[in-house]
């Protein structure tokens, strides 16, 4: 009994040299240390019940939903207002996106049904499989598959930086632009003093940088391009990325359209990175798109939809969306993705494109974290006996990355999928082609973040001569890569697997 009454005592041995006060003093201490403790315990409860319940409620995909819930029970705290800051969709775009197209619409500024007559070409009609892709497209996304366009790709900023700058300087009614990162170096210097020189000979000028994307650089390119007199807006605009409501959210979209009749998108930021000739000190690979056409209407309407939710202004009338004529050999769709009216719209196009692949399937990206269902179509597609060739940079700009999409290998290769590795510098391509008819280009990532939680845009275009001029650049890549060996992922030392398969579990978040 003795023993048990000493085990229970919380007052230290010395509490005999304490007097009165102090004796006091420390009970107080003691018990308000256990207040706040059942307080912090109560509150942590309650915050990660209050996760439990949105997520269930609100997150669409089972992965999400464990790993949210299981971060906000397991990380007192610190999970719950993990999931308050990055795991919250407050950005709501669907009724712009309504009222903006039901506007331009009416005032026949972007009337579709004359730009897609004759689409239904041959090729559709004797491709049943190609057929029911483009249906699932365009029940996807509402949108109309466009014929009459010309894609051209441009490697690099060496080609892709002087073109846009060139369309800038020719402009005569507007220049709309919105990039994930506008970084003030030479390259977004000589940016600014080309959409300087058209403001001042009158051109309607609108600059769209995501909020998160401006912080890559300091001082930032927004109060740049207003100081000399540029309309430009941040898109979920943050100080500090932890402070953010959107941190994950973000405008990844690359694009540009010059008097609403030439347009640019794909994979490239404004930075010097990406301007090899110049010999920057990161060098970038990337791929970017010259597009005219029919097509470039609906890179406007994207433009203009998220410019609306940045700025509040609308964009209407002809300086922005002129009448369009065909001038090119390919079909294209616009496929936005967002955590919005458009959430999933590309893992399901990447899925019924995977599906209906017949002879080769190829991909290029600089990140490759896709969800359990796409990689099991992917295994699917080669395992059918399809030719599944996947480009990766041997190591990315984000080592996290690189680690968590180890463990996705070695299920791949087993299935018949290539894995090569390209050397330094890092490509940033962004492309997949689809036999020999089909290819989607654009700004998207094979990752979480991309597929789910960015703002994207992507082209898919059905051409032939476009799929093998894009087929020449991806086996020059191949050339220049070294062929993934399922023994050297085996190989790897404990200590490594484990780091890797931490970072896996980190999939959801990244």
């Amino acid at each position: 009994m003795g023993s048990d009454s000493k085990s229970r005592c919380t007052i230290p041995s010395d509490v005999g040299k304490l007097h009165g006060p102090a004796i006091a003093h420390y009970r107080m201490t003691e018990v308000l240390t256990q207040v706040w403790t059942i307080a912090f315990a109560l509150a942590h409860t309650a915050a990660a019940i209050a996760v439990t319940v949105d997520a269930v409620l609100r997150k669409r995909h089972v992965s999400a939903v464990f790993g949210w819930v299981g971060l906000a029970w397991l990380a007192p705290g610190i999970g719950s207002i993990l999931y308050l800051v990055f795991g919250i969709n407050r950005i709501r775009r669907n009724a712009i996106a309504l009222g903006l197209r039901n506007a331009w619409e009416h005032e026949g500024h972007t009337t579709t049904s004359d730009l897609s007559a004759g689409v239904e070409s041959a090729l559709l009609r004797d491709d049943a499989a190609l057929a029911g892709l483009e249906q699932l497209c365009q029940r996807l996304t509402g949108n109309a598959l466009l014929a009459g366009n010309r894609i051209t790709a441009l490697q690099d900023g060496d080609a892709a930086y002087p073109a846009m700058l060139g369309a800038i300087e020719g402009a005569q009614d507007s220049v709309s632009l919105a990039s994930y990162i506008f970084d003030n170096d030479s390259a977004g210097q000589a940016f600014l003093l080309a959409l300087s020189g058209a403001r001042k000979r009158g051109v309607e000028v609108r600059i769209l940088i995501d909020g998160l994307g401006l912080r890559y650089s300091r001082p930032d390119m927004l109060g740049a391009l207003r100081r000399a007199g540029i309309t430009a807006a941040a898109f979920s605009p943050t100080r500090n990325p932890l402070r953010s409501r959107y941190a994950n959210l973000r405008n990844h979209r690359k694009i540009m359209v010059v008097d609403g009749r030439i347009g640019f998108t794909g994979g490239m930021n404004i930075r010097e990175g990406h301007w090899l000739q110049k010999g920057p000190a990161h060098p970038v690979r990337c791929l970017h798109f010259g597009v005219e056409g029919p097509i470039v209407a609906d890179l406007q309407r994207t433009f203009a939809v998220d410019w609306a939710y940045a700025s509040g202004e609308q964009l209407l009338g002809k300086k922005w969306f002129p009448p369009l004529t065909p001038c090119g050999p390919v079909a294209a769709r616009g496929v936005s993705d967002g955590p919005d009216a458009d959430i999933d719209n590309l893992p399901q196009v990447l899925l019924g494109a995977l599906a209906v692949a017949r002879s080769h399937v190829r991909i290029v990206t600089p990140y490759f974290l896709p969800d359990e269902t796409v990689l099991a179509m992917l295994k699917v597609t080669a395992f059918r006996g399809v030719a599944v060739d996947i480009v990766l940079p041997e190591h990315s700009n984000l080592r996290v990355m690189d680690w968590a999409t180890r463990p996705q290998l070695p299920e791949l290769l087993a299935s018949g999928c290539r894995i090569h590795l390209s050397p330094p510098p890092f490509d940033h391509t962004k492309l997949l082609l689809v036999d020999d008819h089909w290819s989607l280009i654009g700004s998207t990532n094979w990752d979480a973040r991309s597929l789910r939680l960015n703002f994207e845009y992507n082209l898919a275009c059905i051409d032939s001569a476009l799929v093998r001029r894009l087929d020449i650049l991806v086996t020059e890549r191949i050339a220049g890569a070294r062929l993934l060996n399922p023994d050297e992922l085996s190989a790897l030392p404990l200590p490594a697997r484990l780091r890797n398969g931490v970072a896996r579990l980190l999939s959801p978040y990244l």
